[in-house]
């Protein structure tokens, strides 16, 4: 029998409604002491990018997936005077995952839930099992030129023009480009994934937010080196399994991790950036035959 997904909201770091999706295997007895995967998701998107993951992983796993502050249907009351900044996502998952009582956990990080998870792995360093970076990036060489261009200007001189240049980035052309660039077949993704994430990035006040987010990016690269450094000293088991066609986290940002980690296994799937909507398959074996071999 297949597992089932439940979508379920839980009230966290002073008034944040975490949105999020959990599945265990349906035989499971006692789903509070098995095994967890945390999967985090990035920008544009939601937890909905793991829709067809999760039952995969579910076999075996439980398996948990929030929406970050400002994406998906994670809501922040206005009175919460929330800061959006990775240190900010890092501490409303922190909280997500002690109300849950999740103290350790194998994590599937993607995009922006790369910086979030390693800055709490520097804070709980012990807390993670196994490390799935799928396009998550933690080096420099990781980040594709041409993409990056109006964001590196805008942390440079943030002037109105520079931070208003900014704002194409949720557009419905980019978001759509997000997940055809680099595809091998873009007519197998379905278009509701990019038109829910083009919907809920834009609704009323939230350009402000995923421009904050964007100038705060700089703050992860400020991190980079301390991200390798707990790489190094405390060597998750680590799979990086990557769009080789992403043109936003490019390769040599996977192969980069084999730099800190030698034990580190690269593998580079022909796909864009929402790898799991064109590779679901190979992924998802990758995954499991990985966290079977570390012994998860």
């Amino acid at each position: 029998m297949t597992a089932r997904t439940q979508v379920k909201t839980i009230t966290v770091d002073d008034g944040v409604d975490v949105f999020y999706r959990e599945a265990v295997p349906a035989s499971a007895q006692n789903p509070g002491t098995l095994p967890v995967v945390l999967l985090l998701h990035g920008f544009p998107s939601s937890s909905f990018q793991y829709r067809n993951l999760i039952p995969r992983l579910a076999a075996e796993y439980r398996v948990i997936a929030p929406d970050l502050p400002g994406y998906g249907f994670t809501v922040v009351p206005d009175n919460r005077k929330y800061e959006y900044s990775f240190a900010s996502l890092a501490k409303t998952i922190t909280a997500f995952l002690d109300a849950l009582k999740i103290e350790r956990f194998a994590v599937y990080a993607f995009d922006y839930g790369a910086p979030t998870i390693f800055r709490i792995a520097l804070q709980r360093p012990h807390a993670i099992r196994a490390l799935i970076s799928q396009n998550g990036n933690a080096y420099v060489e990781g980040m594709g030129e041409e993409f990056w261009a109006p964001w590196k200007k805008a942390w440079a001189d943030p002037t109105p023009e520079n931070i208003k240049a900014l704002e194409p980035l949720l557009s419905f052309e980019t978001t759509k480009s997000q997940y055809t660039t680099g595809s091998p077949d873009p007519s197998v993704i379905p278009p509701e994934t990019y038109h829910l994430d083009y919907y809920l990035v834009t609704r009323p006040g939230n350009t402000d937010i995923q421009v904050a987010l964007a100038l705060d990016y700089k703050s992860n690269l400020a991190l980079y080196p301390e991200f390798q450094k707990y790489f190094r000293e405390y060597r998750p088991p680590t799979l990086a399994v990557w769009g080789k066609n992403d043109q936003i986290f490019i390769a040599p940002g996977a192969e980069a991790f084999k730099r800190d980690n030698p034990d580190a296994i690269v593998k580079l799937i022909d796909a864009g950036h929402f790898v799991l909507e064109t590779a679901l398959d190979e992924v998802a074996a990758e995954i499991l035959a990985f966290l079977a071999k570390v012994g998860f």
